[in-house]
């Protein structure tokens, strides 16, 4: 027997007692993934900041989880090469389920420049909370937008391989939702986003 099959024989996922409509009832909404992908700097994070603090005041179960703070934490183990890329977004795929079950709004902010990876990550989630949202923006703009400094970093040989920079993205060729967000306000596009 392989380990493989040995951990298959040994695990047995538990179902909560509470359903997924107590809680959705409880929290007044569904659970819900808005997935914002583009280029590092595109304002995937910035929107989605806004838009948190705009359904908080609400009353609404929301949250962000973003991509930099699943690769400092869950997935700090992963490479930024196509495996680890295809990784990180099975095991968010993961997370975000959970937090539909449990009848939070999700606000991910992920480059995942793998137009694949992306479609794996959908069809893992119920079709009828995730939005894909692309925040299409120049790398131009992006690049005056840089607060962490990673586009001088493949020109100086630091990093080998940036998105956008030297290394492709996929752009979404029928993404649920486009931002412009190098043409519209922050609140605007934040406005944009339908959630409930």
């Amino acid at each position: 027997m392989t380990v493989l099959h040995a951990v298959q024989l040994t695990v047995f996922p538990q179902l909560s007692m509470v359903s997924r409509e107590r809680r959705h009832s409880a929290n007044g909404h569904g659970g819900a993934v808005r997935f914002f992908t583009g280029l590092s700097g595109s304002g995937k994070s910035s929107v989605a900041h806004v838009l948190e603090a705009q359904l908080f005041s609400l009353g609404h179960q929301v949250i962000i989880v973003d991509g930099d703070n699943i690769r400092a934490g869950l997935c700090a183990d992963l490479a930024f090469d196509v495996e680890g890329r295809a990784e990180n977004l099975r095991r968010t795929s993961e997370v975000l389920q959970m937090f539909v079950e449990a009848g939070v709004i999700v606000l991910a902010t992920f480059v995942a420049p793998v137009a694949a990876d992306r479609a794996r990550l959908r069809a893992r989630l119920d079709d009828t909370t995730f939005v894909e949202i692309f925040c299409d923006c120049p790398i131009e703009v992006c690049e005056t937008r840089d607060v962490k400094g990673l586009c001088l970093r493949p020109r100086s040989g630091e990093i080998v391989q940036l998105t956008g920079v030297s290394a492709p993205y996929e752009a979404p060729l029928a993404p649920d939702l486009r931002l412009c967000t190098d043409l519209e306000s922050l609140e605007a596009s934040a406005r944009s986003v339908s959630v409930i």
